[in-house]
């Protein structure tokens, strides 16, 4: 399980808005260390959000995100107090899941 991501989401208006800091090395190729051993890609594949067990956000990540990436979105509907969980799936099959509720 990858490191606990910071998540906040805030009501503003009518939109939530959800900001994430993930925090993953992100490597987006082949590699060879010091040792001369092939390291493979390992980036963050998909994320995924909901709000109160309601999909709210489904995103699909290439090896171009730089690493310990930033994210945010906003959506309608959300009220303060609402639970909103954020997780992810890397290319290994690590996954990390964490929560945060509207402000």
């Amino acid at each position: 399980m990858g490191e606990p991501m910071r998540v906040r989401a805030s009501k503003t208006g009518e939109l939530v808005e959800v900001k994430i800091l993930m925090k993953h090395r992100m490597i987006s190729r082949l590699s060879w260390d010091t040792s001369g051993h092939l390291n493979l890609p390992h980036f963050i594949q998909t994320v995924r959000g909901t709000c109160n067990d309601q999909p709210i956000l489904h995103v699909h990540f290439g090896g171009s995100v730089a690493r310990d990436p930033y994210f945010s979105f906003k959506f309608k509907g959300g009220q303060i107090g609402d639970r909103i969980v954020i997780s992810w799936v890397d290319t290994e099959g690590d996954t990390r899941s964490d929560e945060a509720f509207v402000v």
